[in-house]
């Protein structure tokens, strides 16, 4: 097995805390609390990721997202602390009066292309072609792909697992509940429920792709890892269940019924969730798992977009 290697940009372990809501007791994994403005799950992923940049001696560094994309700011951020350039290309419009993670973007100096939803859609190719006009004037651009999800990215959620286990008794968990966008989170808690040989499922809620596509994106993930870095594990499609409908609103909106919980979570506990990943999944998981008795054998990851709330403040503060 071929162990890479990575920098130290997250504040971890996070802690694994018991909450207390609507009178019933669960597990919450609060990623969120990886950093300040590196907050949330994305900054694992890029330890790997900028450790690769810098060797490979990196001018720049091109990724792409969402005008509120929380990989976006912080592969700007992580780019920034080791001294690299970025450019973000985003699906969105320039906004004078930038806010949350797009304000962010900007602050720390990242160079932004806009683009349209038909542009996005080949943003790959936009990235690459790019990167190779720069090839041609000697200066290497490396690209990082949506959430930072590859074979190299979703090492920080396998090293995750490794960091679970030592908190508490894994056998007696039953499952771990993540929003999915990308599907590099679930697939690195896969890779690593697999090799500690754990009985753990991976329930992932999909807030981005079909339930169908990011099912696909997660095992592709996954199983070009294994072959990648020769891991001694194989995939059991049974430990992964995606749980749909959750985000029939769309990526960029939120409904009602989900902003409501997530003011009312936030003023019982003092946790935010944002509108785009986490407050989408928590919902799924009141749903599934606090209401049913359940919380207290299925861990909700917390993995942070505490930047994205700002985007949405008037609907946070209209909503009852």
């Amino acid at each position: 097995m071929i162990l890479p290697k990575k920098i130290l940009l997250a504040n971890i372990p996070t802690p694994l805390q018991t909450i207390k809501f609507d009178g019933k007791n669960f597990l919450m994994k609060r990623d969120d609390l990886t950093g300040v403005e590196l907050s949330g799950n994305k900054v694992r992923k890029l330890e790997y990721l900028i450790y690769q940049a810098k060797k490979e001696k990196a001018d720049i560094i091109f990724t792409d997202g969402g005008d509120q994309s929380n990989h976006a700011r912080a592969t700007a951020i992580a780019a920034a602390s080791a001294g690299i350039k970025s450019k973000l290309f985003l699906w969105g419009k320039d906004k004078p009066n930038a806010d949350g993670n797009l304000f962010l973007d900007k602050l720390y100096g990242a160079e932004i292309s806009f683009l349209n939803k038909k542009e996005f859609s080949k943003v790959n190719e936009i990235m690459f072609d790019e990167r190779a006009k720069l090839l041609k004037k000697n200066k290497n651009a490396f690209v990082i792909p949506e959430g930072g999800s590859t074979t190299l990215g979703i090492w920080g959620y396998i090293s995750f697992m490794n960091e679970l286990n030592k908190q508490i008794d894994l056998k007696k968990i039953e499952g771990i509940v993540a929003a999915a966008g990308s599907g590099g989170t679930a697939a690195g808690l896969l890779l690593g429920i697999e090799l500690l040989k754990l009985n753990i499922k991976v329930f992932a809620v999909n807030v981005l792709y079909s339930k169908d596509e990011i099912k696909r994106k997660i095992f592709h993930l996954a199983e070009g890892c294994i072959l990648d870095y020769k891991l001694p594990c194989s995939l059991n499609e049974k430990k992964l269940e995606i749980i749909d409908g959750y985000s029939s609103e769309g990526y960029k909106n939120i409904t009602e019924d989900k902003l409501s919980l997530i003011k009312k979570f936030a003023q019982s506990t003092g946790i935010l969730l944002d509108p785009a990943y986490t407050g989408k999944a928590f919902k799924a998981y009141y749903d599934n798992f606090i209401l049913k008795n359940k919380g207290m054998k299925n861990i909700f990851l917390h993995t942070g977009g505490l930047f994205g709330v700002f985007g949405k403040r008037e609907k946070y503060l209209s909503t009852k």
